[in-house]
């Protein structure tokens, strides 16, 4: 094929550049709505994978931060939820009734 016949103008074309979102626009960090979740579930309920779940998703949420205000409040809420988890799980006595492997 010649160059010759090419409808596209190289002299016309323009590099692309993403528009700026506000912060407040941009979509809802889900692992770290899920941490806080799971967080809650492993400290209410005493689920020991909740609480397990929770820290891995803070640690993706962390990983995967896009917004330093909004995102660090979310983790670090998240985070202390699955601490609170751990330590009501592991370092708490154990409930009565409930046999412990």
């Amino acid at each position: 094929m010649s160059s010759g016949n090419d409808p596209r103008q190289p002299s016309s074309a323009k590099p692309y550049k993403p528009q700026a979102v506000h912060p407040d626009n941009l979509p809802i960090d889900y692992s770290g709505f899920i941490a806080i979740i799971f967080g809650v579930a492993g400290v209410m309920f005493r689920y020991k994978l909740g609480s397990w779940l929770a820290l891995i998703f803070c640690a993706q949420s962390l990983a995967n931060m896009k917004n330093i205000e909004t995102d660090l409040k979310q983790i670090s809420t998240g985070f202390m939820f699955a601490v609170m988890g751990m330590v009501t799980n592991y370092l708490s006595p154990a409930r009565p009734g409930v046999k412990t492997t």
